[in-house]
């Protein structure tokens, strides 16, 4: 998980505290709407990547999250850009995280398994 925060911090420009909070944000998200299969891959190839999940699994987006649950679901990923937002990431800084995330993911679990989640989650492919 080191290794993750530091690419990640190089490549954003953010300070540790963020992108531990936009890591865990992802992870969330991920567990949520991606295969269950895969995700529990990646988590396993990524020491301490449930621990910041369960960080930030209890937050559910605010008002933006709010509403996209009152529309059916959990508002894919456009709830994701609004926590990520809502942290006080720019689209700008959400694009390096999560290219570098899933960069580290490819590395660490494995092409085919990334690939399946990018699949199975509709809007994600155009932030990885």
């Amino acid at each position: 998980m080191d290794e993750l925060i530091s690419r990640i911090m190089a490549a954003s420009g953010l300070d540790q505290s963020l992108v531990q909070k936009a890591i865990g944000i992802i992870l969330a998200f991920l567990q949520k709407e991606g295969p269950a299969a895969e995700i529990g891959q990646l988590m396993a190839a990524l020491p301490g990547a449930q621990e910041l999940a369960d960080a930030e699994g209890g937050a559910k987006g605010g008002l933006l999250g709010t509403i996209g649950g009152m529309m059916g679901g959990g508002g894919g990923v456009m709830a994701l850009g609004g926590q990520l937002m809502g942290a006080g990431l720019s689209m700008g800084q959400i694009q390096s995280v999560s290219k570098e995330m899933f960069a580290v993911g490819r590395e660490k679990a494995g092409e085919d398994t990334m690939g399946a989640i990018v699949g199975a989650i509709p809007g994600l492919g155009q932030f990885v």
